[in-house]
């Protein structure tokens, strides 16, 4: 095993900050876990990278938690949301999460580990040290190779599998990752609304959708009220939001309503129906979370995908909901295709 790939033992690694632990039965801390090696994960359940990076973490912790590695997932929230516990243990389950999350719900253990994206990991050796550390999605074979570097330091001996292959088509050699649309925010804190009426702080606004409309926004029909992380539609009868786009896969982060105690009062499904290019949705490029019927049932807080085309593309995404209360928080978008 080469381990050139790791850092030298030089920066240790911080003690996890205060909040609730998830999925274990006692907190944990770093200076307990000292003697194995440690894989820090920094996330947050709706981040689309965060989600794509899952599935790697999984198939490491089965490869490796037998034989010295310990995965903690720090649950860093990007929303108001994500600081409620249950939502967050609704995703740990839904996402079959087996090891151990905390709550950082103040940031501390971000900024102890002075961390700037969603998803960073670090990988700790047996002494604490901070090894190798990596930002956003890819590069999961080197980091499987420092993890079994890490893990042959201190046990030599260890009988290892070979780094496993790439779980996505798309992460494989050869693959064509294109710039789609960037993420967009739907709130008044670096809103991307496109409606020329703009944002109104504090009151809702009846927007007429325009004939001109551009990739890098997204534009709304009908009574949308917006919060800072989020527009909520605020009408009586129909909300309508085009969005254009270049991309291969579309999601959006929505909720049924924004305040806990609404959705707790008012716990329905809301259906959201969803078009192409002003046509249904076709079976070839409907996303995970879209019924046969095309629509999308948003029943908690978290991201949906909405669509996944068979390649690269632009469109036209139209989304309609007739349930008041309902809210917009962000689009995002992925670039990447499998290789030929």
């Amino acid at each position: 095993m080469v381990d050139s790939l790791l850092n030298k033992r030089q920066v240790r690694a911080p003690e996890f900050g205060r909040g609730q632990w998830l999925n274990t039965e006692h907190p944990l801390t770093m200076s307990g876990l000292r003697g194995g090696a440690v894989l820090v994960d920094i996330w947050e359940y709706t981040c689309v990278n965060c989600l794509r990076t899952l599935p790697y973490l999984k198939e490491w912790y089965q490869r490796y938690a037998h034989q010295g590695l310990t995965i903690v997932g720090v649950h860093t929230p990007e929303f108001r949301f994500g600081r409620e516990r249950q939502p967050l243990e609704a995703a740990i389950h839904d996402l079959d999460i087996p090891y151990p999350v905390l709550m950082d719900n103040n940031f501390e253990t971000w900024d102890a580990f002075a961390n700037r994206f969603w998803p960073s990991k670090y990988l700790i050796d047996q002494r604490g040290y901070i090894r190798y550390q990596s930002h956003g999605e890819g590069g999961y074979g080197d980091f499987e190779r420092a993890i079994q570097a890490v893990l042959l330091e201190e046990n030599p001996d260890l009988d290892l599998p070979p780094v496993m292959q790439p779980l996505r088509e798309e992460d494989r050699p050869g693959a064509v990752c294109y710039r789609p649309t960037p993420e967009l925010a739907a709130g008044l804190r670096n809103g991307a609304l496109g409606n020329p009426q703009g944002y109104a702080s504090g009151a809702p606004v009846f927007y007429s959708m325009p004939d001109n409309r551009l990739r890098g926004a997204f534009y709304t029909e009908g009574a949308w009220q917006a919060g800072n992380e989020f527009l909520t539609f605020a009408g009586q009868s129909e909300g309508v939001i085009r969005l254009p786009y270049e991309a291969v896969d579309v999601n959006a982060v929505l909720t049924p309503h924004v305040e806990t105690v609404e959705r707790m009062l008012h716990p329905q499904t809301v259906s959201v129906e969803i078009w192409q290019d002003d046509r249904p949705l076709p079976d070839s490029h409907r996303g995970l979370d879209v019924t046969p019927e095309g629509r999308v049932l948003v029943d908690q807080p978290r991201m949906y995908n909405l669509v996944h085309n068979p390649d690269f593309e632009q469109h036209e995404l139209t989304l309609r909901v007739r349930s008041r209360g309902f809210a917009l928080y962000s689009f995002s978008f992925t670039g990447c295709v499998r290789p030929d």
